[in-house]
């Protein structure tokens, strides 16, 4: 089996992350499956030491800047983050690097044949394509990892990562709505999914939250024995010196002070950062080593693209995967404490299951000259409606088909002292990302197959 016969085997699962459905009523999430899945794999979740991250916002980050500095300190270091960027082997990363396409399509043919078992033998329903990559992640890492770093997919109680049953530390990064229509319309019951990582026992880094969610996660802890540290009480950040390619930062934990240096934009890193450096805290306190030179260079080497990443200069273009409306108010305010421009020119596409008004109220505040878009993904919003969304705010916009298309017409008005910023969705940032970077997309023609064929079936009388 090669690289494209893996994709396709994986391709032909069900996959919730890009069903068009806006309320994905027949979503079953069932960890029963999942564990099922795992048993018959010889259990590779168990007996890795492991940090388990849940949160709305900064979760891959913080979850990439603990599998840095864990790399940095000599461990060899598995990171399972989804989504992709540019290719489904990113999701399975070793020591910064993603599984090869050989390595990837082994994994699948490792799974496969108890992936076929449990669909067609439990009665749990069939596996779905998040269960199986998360499966091979398991298998990847037993074989040769000193630590797994997950990052949750969505939600936390149900998720497939949460199959790990004593990780040695959880975190739960800056909670905000998303997901809704899944996870719940407060914030409160949001917190009670992301909550639902906490294990007996454990010891939980959460990031600052707003009231309801911290008595949530705080009530959660209880219940569960868990001892919770307090980023911004427990430990706390003062920011430095802001450039356009990083920041300074020095963080004051529990067991010591820390000078910091990130290639990583926005003043949301800062919290992200000292969520991270108070999980390898644990870590220590744990037995595990974690010098100061490996919380140095791990930080100052981490890498999480299209994070209010620079693509270029002359104009400067910038992608950002804002993607709700707190994120899109963050990514409005941030914006000019690290950059100098006359004008911004948007290239905003957004997905359909996310709210169009109020990541347009959001990004509006910039007074942008808009140009509407939408991406590859199944789940983008037609051109067309986020046009409408910005509309509503009495601004310029325009209409363009296709990401780099729209990037090619901001790039053609935009003057030298402007900025384009593309953002909306990740998968709006990345697909500039690779207009820009010259980067070869991975194209899943099934999907945009099974896209057509989902939306002929709901519009069927």
């Amino acid at each position: 089996m090669d690289y494209r016969d893996a994709l396709h085997r994986l391709l032909q699962l069900v996959d919730h992350e890009r069903t068009i459905s806006p309320t994905r009523e027949r979503v079953r999430y069932d960890l029963r499956r999942m564990e099922a899945l795992l048993h018959r794999l010889g259990d590779p979740h168990v007996g890795i030491p492991t940090v388990h991250i849940a949160g709305t916002k900064g979760k891959g980050s913080t979850a990439a800047m603990c599998a840095s500095v864990l790399s940095h300190q000599g461990y060899r270091t598995g990171l399972y983050t989804s989504p992709h960027l540019h290719t489904f082997r990113e999701r399975i990363q070793f020591d910064g690097a993603p599984v090869s396409e050989e390595e990837f399509a082994a994994l699948v043919e490792e799974v496969w044949p108890d992936l076929e078992w449990v669909s067609h033998h439990e009665s749990y329903g069939e596996v779905t394509m998040f269960e199986a990559l998360t499966a091979m992640a398991f298998c990847h890492f037993t074989k040769r990892a000193d630590f797994q770093v997950l990052e949750v997919g969505l939600g936390g109680r149900l998720d497939t990562t949460n199959v790990v049953a004593n990780p040695q530390v959880c975190a739960i990064t800056s909670l905000s709505l998303d997901h809704t229509s899944i996870l719940g319309d407060t914030i409160d019951k949001i917190a009670a999914e992301k909550a639902g990582i906490i294990k007996p026992g454990v010891t939980v880094v959460t990031s600052p939250q707003v009231p309801e969610a911290m008595s949530v996660i705080e009530s959660a802890c209880r219940d569960r024995g868990a001892k919770l540290i307090k980023a911004g009480e427990d430990l706390t950040w003062h920011g430095g010196r802001n450039e356009s390619d990083g920041q300074s930062l020095e963080v004051r934990g529990r067991l010591g002070s820390y000078e910091l240096w990130i290639p990583l934009l926005g003043d949301y890193q800062l919290e992200n950062v000292t969520t991270a450096v108070g999980a390898l805290e644990v870590l220590k306190e744990k037995g595990f080593e974690i010098s100061g030179r490996a919380l140095e260079d791990g930080f100052r080497r981490v890498s999480w693209p299209c994070r209010m990443e620079v693509l270029r200069r002359n104009p400067t273009v910038v992608s950002d995967g804002a993607h709700n409306p707190y994120s899109a108010a963050r990514l409005r305010d941030t914006l000019p404490a690290y950059f100098h421009y006359r004008r911004v020119v948007l290239v905003v596409g957004i997905s359909r299951d996310k709210n169009l008004e109020g990541i347009a109220g959001g990004l509006a505040g910039l007074r942008p000259r808009v140009i509407a878009t939408r991406s590859r993904h199944p789940r983008s919003a037609p051109a067309p409606a986020v046009a409408e969304a910005f509309l509503a705010h009495s601004l310029e916009v325009t209409q363009v088909e296709g990401v780099g298309r729209a990037l090619s017409r901001a790039l053609e008005e935009a003057g030298e002292d402007d900025l384009v910023l593309a953002t909306g969705s990740l998968f709006v940032a990345a697909e500039a990302r690779e207009a820009i970077k010259g980067i070869e997309p991975e194209l899943y023609p099934e999907l945009q197959r099974n896209s057509l064929q989902q939306s002929a079936i709901r519009t069927q009388p």
